[in-house]
């Protein structure tokens, strides 16, 4: 290297002095600006909190409610399957079969004997095993169908937090398709709900052969044609029958979301309409 570079290399390099390592840690004014705008202040999430909670004790009411309608909707389906099951199964042996509604207390587990009150329906299907109605109507007395000649079919079914109830009949104006539109029921005698069991009555205990726990007296017949007629005194056949359902929050009733689970009296077909 010439002379006089290497002279000016040196000179540059004195004047420089000694490199520094850059700190590791140390970062651009502008950076750091950066990252606290990004940031939350207390008074910012504070805010965001208040809202969320409002927001909530707003909408607490509407879930309550939509919940409610959910419960009372599944226990229309679960009523409807029970239904369906004893139709299929009368209509398939050439037999008669009949669907107990019972209601008891929701507040308690269920006891033996039961204990009558209101938020949970107990049903229980039996059927004729000689293919015989068992009766001669029109009933003039309470008739005990005979344990010996019935069947139990299926399991007892349980449904919490719904009551049966006896509701204003529907106008039956077309389109008749909706609750206050439904088909009407011609009388409270071929409806169940909270109306008085009928007098003199049908009546069959679960379970079937053994001492009762539960004694039935409000019922759905169906033939061995799946006819439907409710357990009226006469046990005439109606156009429609009907069973009331309505949601409960323990023991205290709601005054929305119910359901009618109709019955046509020829068909059998059953049609869930909801308020």
């Amino acid at each position: 290297m010439p002379a006089a570079v290497l002279k000016s290399s040196q000179a540059t390099s004195r004047l420089a002095g000694p490199l520094q390592p850059r700190s590791l840690t140390s970062r651009p004014p502008t950076a750091e600006l950066r990252e606290r705008s990004r940031a939350f202040t207390l008074i910012e999430l504070l805010i965001v909190m208040g809202i969320i909670a409002i927001l909530l004790v707003l909408l607490a009411p509407a879930f309550t409610t939509l919940k409610s309608a959910g419960d009372v909707t599944s226990a229309a389906n679960t009523i409807k399957g029970v239904l369906d099951q004893a139709r299929t199964y009368a209509m398939a042996n050439n037999t008669y079969s009949w669907v107990g509604f019972y209601e008891e207390v929701v507040s308690t587990p269920s006891t033996n004997p039961p204990t009558p009150g209101t938020g949970r329906i107990v049903m229980s299907i039996v059927a004729s095993k000689d293919g015989t109605m068992m009766y001669t109507a029109p009933l003039t007395s309470v008739v005990t169908l005979t344990p010996a000649n019935l069947i139990q079919v299926g399991k007892l079914t349980k449904i919490d937090n719904v009551h049966l109830k006896t509701f204003a009949a529907g106008s039956g104006t077309a389109p008749a398709d909706t609750f206050a539109t439904r088909p009407a029921v011609g009388s409270t005698a071929a409806q169940i709900g909270d109306n008085a069991p009928p007098n003199p009555s049908l009546t069959f205990q679960y379970p079937v052969g053994s001492t009762a726990q539960y004694t039935f007296t409000k019922a759905v017949q169906f033939n061995p044609r799946g006819e439907a007629v409710i357990d009226n005194s006469n046990y005439t056949s109606t156009p429609v029958s009907e069973i009331g359902i309505q949601p409960t929050h323990g023991l205290t009733l709601s005054l929305t979301n119910n359901s009618a689970i109709q019955l046509t009296g020829m068909s059998g077909d059953v049609k869930i309409y909801r308020q």
